[in-house]
């Protein structure tokens, strides 16, 4: 599941997701690369009373870690490919009946 949040700071969407058929992890953040083109995936984390940060769970290795970005990335651009085709065939079809 990916949900798509008005962008802010970098931040595009929210994702879950099943793996392994097995393993469900939630609340994975989208956010735009600040490098180069693309997306990248922020794991959650929870801090503890004396502030410091302990993630909750991340992939162990590279590997595994762009299998599974490379699965979520598909999934919003291609969530954002159809919002866009909806979105210009609705204005296409609000001009038509205008004229």
């Amino acid at each position: 599941e990916i949900i798509p949040i008005k962008p802010h700071n970098g931040l595009l969407a929210f994702t879950s997701f099943i793996l392994n058929h097995a393993f469900y992890i939630g609340d994975v953040a989208i956010y735009s690369r600040l490098s180069k083109p693309g997306y990248r995936l922020v794991y959650p984390a929870k801090v503890l009373a004396n502030g410091a940060k302990v993630n909750c769970f991340h992939p162990i290795n590279k590997d595994i870690g762009q299998v599974i970005e490379d699965a979520v990335v598909k999934k919003y651009s291609d969530l954002i490919l159809k919002s866009d085709n909806n979105e210009r065939t609705t204005h296409e079809t609000r001009e038509t009946q205008e004229h």
